[in-house]
């Protein structure tokens, strides 16, 4: 069994689209829009693993993303090496993305970074 795709409700659609192909290589089918709704989507695609949904739709509760609350915190993605977390993770800040923490050696072994991306969504980057 494996995860097939993992789905986002955002803010800015083709912002959160851009970002994703920008710095994670994402490539993504042309859209989807329900008329009848107002709800529009994208499915990226990435190297390896599952896909991404991002999705909007007219109306949508926006609240506080709290570090510390239940639910889904971040999104990781595995960039290969030390190296690369560091490239991107200096690229990102470089952007005016702010880094959360790293890139550091967690307790259980990990080398990461923890990026505030777009609309306050964490952005994890491991080897």
């Amino acid at each position: 069994m494996k995860i097939e795709h993992i789905a986002m409700y955002v803010n800015d659609l083709e912002a959160a689209r851009e970002f994703f192909i920008k710095y994670f290589d994402a490539s993504s089918n042309a859209g989807y829009h329900n008329m009848k709704t107002d709800f529009k989507s994208y499915f990226l695609t990435f190297q390896d693993g599952p896909r991404l949904e991002i999705m909007k739709k007219p109306v949508m509760e926006d609240l506080e993303k709290s570090p510390s609350r239940t639910g889904y915190i971040h999104i990781a993605f595995s960039v290969g090496s030390r190296e690369k977390v560091d490239e991107l993770t200096a690229r990102m800040k470089a952007d005016g993305y702010e880094v959360i923490s790293g890139p550091r050696t967690t307790g259980d072994g990990y080398y990461e970074s923890c990026v505030k991306a777009f609309e306050e969504n964490q952005i994890e980057i491991t080897i």
